[in-house]
């Protein structure tokens, strides 16, 4: 490594923790807020969360209300992450991401939510490949595609939604591995009415949760930098 590389490897590992069963959205909303402060006013270690949700939709800072076709589906929540609407559920790994975004992180720069942005796209398309999947970007929209070999069709695989708070990162991304993807039926997904979503499953690619955090993982260490899991794995 040359010495303008090592400048860019953090003081500490990020750390990953893992919540089994399902996470209840607001419990979720609230230890996120609480630990993103503890990084900005204590220096608290860093952390990608992993966890699960019941149904429910969530709506962005660019949501618009008729965006959520149906809106006694699911329970609905107003955040202050960006982007539209959108749906999570049992079968989807949800990753919320608390970085410090002053300090460097592997190839990102310091205080350029752009370029932190697009480490998380770099995050997810390289987790994919790991599973057998080709992820990409499409200019004008936040999130992965692929193509389904079967039919052709342009789909959305995973959601990029994320809140900067004084230059500490929340909220995060969301992987569909076999959520019901049915439950989008009830918004318009990201504001896109024209592409639909897929899945690992859907994809013809099935793997376990275990597996897509451990491609999540393997594949952060190549983009964002050291990262290893919490000595247990209980929620926050």
């Amino acid at each position: 490594m040359t010495a303008a590389a090592s400048t860019l490897v953090p003081a500490h590992p990020v750390e990953w923790l893992h919540s089994p069963g399902f996470t209840p959205y607001e419990t979720a909303e609230a230890a996120m807020r609480e630990h993103a402060e503890a990084i900005r006013e204590r220096g608290a270690v860093e952390r990608v969360w992993l966890v699960e949700h019941q149904p429910l939709y969530t709506a962005g800072t660019s949501a618009q209300p008729e965006e959520l076709i149906e809106p006694g589906r699911f329970p609905t929540y107003r955040t202050g992450r960006g982007g539209h609407w959108t749906y999570h559920g049992p079968g989807q790994r949800v990753a919320y991401v608390m970085l410090d975004l002053t300090r460097p992180h592997g190839r990102q720069r310091p205080r350029d939510v752009r370029a932190f942005v697009c480490g998380l796209e770099d995050w997810l398309i390289a987790a994919l490949a790991r599973l057998g999947v080709a992820g990409e970007r499409r200019a004008g929209r936040v999130g992965i595609w692929v193509i389904d070999p079967a039919t052709g069709a342009e789909s959305k695989i995973a959601a990029i939604g994320v809140r900067v708070t004084r230059w500490v990162s929340w909220h995060g991304v969301a992987l569909n591995v076999a959520p019901d993807l049915g439950h989008f039926g009830g918004i318009i997904p990201c504001g896109i009415s024209e592409h639909g979503v897929t899945s690992l499953a859907a994809l013809g690619r099935p793997a376990t949760m275990r597996d897509v955090d451990a491609a999540l993982l393997a594949a952060w260490t190549g983009v964002f930098g050291p990262a290893e899991w919490a000595v247990q794995k209980p929620g926050p």
